[in-house]
């Protein structure tokens, strides 16, 4: 009898991310980890280019609506890209197998914990940036780039380390930095976009370490693929506040489980 669980399991969360643009590393790292039984390394690994393949179908999705800023996405990377490859390197040179596990797995932990807060107070955030972006308008403006390219080297060194953070932390900061630029779905679409070059040199890094399991990755793809691409055909539709909270009580529940 074919075992259709973890195809299963990558449809769900192809579908989530789709509709929401958070939930890959968010749901994935951790399904991997407690249901499957995987080792952390590798399945961090592994989720990094799942996550990277199936955002490039979300993103061919929201980019064919108009729905990515690609200078946003350009200011993310500047910080991203090199901070998830640094991040790789030092993992290397963190003793052995066991302890690497221990140190991704306490990670995933407290980046699961820090994301759901994200999440809970993202509207409280999104009215802070509205007032200062009215408040102050020039001076928000000014340091706009230089703050992105920070929120890019905080993300990109915590999606390398534990493959979270990338939509979930990313939608976070971006609603507080361009509280009117983004209306929810150029959110999502722009969030998405950024994602893929992320994720490609985490996952690079992760690849030159032996940690992805690609038989894995090919069931995990088999049902990612149309979730993302449906979830992304219906972002526009679906109630996303409500997907998103139900995401974070589920990412305290996982983070609980991961560090108790």
């Amino acid at each position: 009898m074919v075992d259709v669980s973890i195809p299963c399991s990558g449809f769900v969360v192809g579908l989530v991310v789709g509709i929401t643009g958070i939930g890959g590393g968010s749901l994935m790292t951790p399904i991997l980890v407690l249901l499957f039984g995987i080792a952390p390394q590798t399945a961090v690994g592994t989720d990094l280019l799942f996550a990277c393949i199936t955002k490039v179908f979300g993103a061919i999705v929201h980019g064919q609506k108009g729905a990515v800023d690609w200078q946003i996405v350009r200011r993310l990377s500047y910080g991203s890209l090199p901070a998830a490859a640094f991040t790789v390197i030092l993992l290397a040179y963190v003793g052995g197998g066991q302890i690497r596990s221990g140190v991704i797995l306490s990670a995933l932990g407290v980046a699961l914990l820090v994301t759901a807060a994200g999440l809970l107070v993202r509207k409280q955030l999104h009215e802070v940036g509205k007032r200062l972006r009215t408040e102050n308008a020039v001076r928000f403006k000014q340091l706009q780039p230089g703050l992105t390219v920070i929120t890019g080297v905080g993300v990109g060194a915590l999606v390398a380390l534990t493959s979270v953070g990338a939509g979930a932390l990313g939608t976070v900061a971006l609603v507080y930095l361009y509280p009117y630029r983004l209306r929810p779905v150029k959110l999502v679409g722009t969030d998405i976009a950024h994602a893929i070059p992320l994720t490609l040199v985490a996952g690079a890094a992760h690849l030159v370490l032996r940690n992805p399991d690609f038989v894995l990755l090919a069931k995990l793809l088999m049902g990612s693929i149309p979730g993302i691409v449906l979830g992304s055909t219906l972002s526009a539709r679906i109630p996303e506040a409500f997907v998103r909270n139900a995401i974070a009580a589920i990412m305290v529940v996982v983070a609980v489980r991961l560090l108790v």
